[in-house]
């Protein structure tokens, strides 16, 4: 899953918690993917779908592992990428000049995205 997931500790915590399906069904971290296999993802921003071109036996810069694979999944509608921008610009700004949001103000962010 080259490039898909910043680490390969990400990657495998993915698959343990059942986000990413090989063939239709759940993957394991030591399964091995050939060429031709199908990967869907569930990932922050929704499911994504992966065709396998190809697997390296070693490492590859990030530019040559891109060409390994394929995306499938549909772009977008409008009225999605709409509602996308907007979330953007309606969301609650953080006065503090640095830092993470505290709990708090985390909860709230989360409820009015609907998670």
């Amino acid at each position: 899953m080259a490039c898909l997931f910043p680490t390969r500790s990400q990657a495998s915590a993915a698959c343990k918690g059942g986000k990413v399906d090989l063939n239709g069904s759940a993957a394991s971290p030591h399964r091995e993917v050939r060429p031709g296999d199908r990967l869907d993802v569930t990932m922050p921003r929704g499911r994504r779908s992966f065709v396998v071109r190809g697997v390296a036996d070693r490492h590859l810069p990030k530019a040559a592992a891109r060409l390994l694979y394929e995306e499938t999944t549909p772009p977008p509608s409008p009225e999605v990428l709409e509602a996308h921008r907007l979330e953007r610009l309606l969301a609650p700004r953080h006065d503090a000049p640095a830092g993470k949001l505290s709990h708090r103000e985390r909860r709230d962010r989360d409820r009015m995205r609907g998670r």
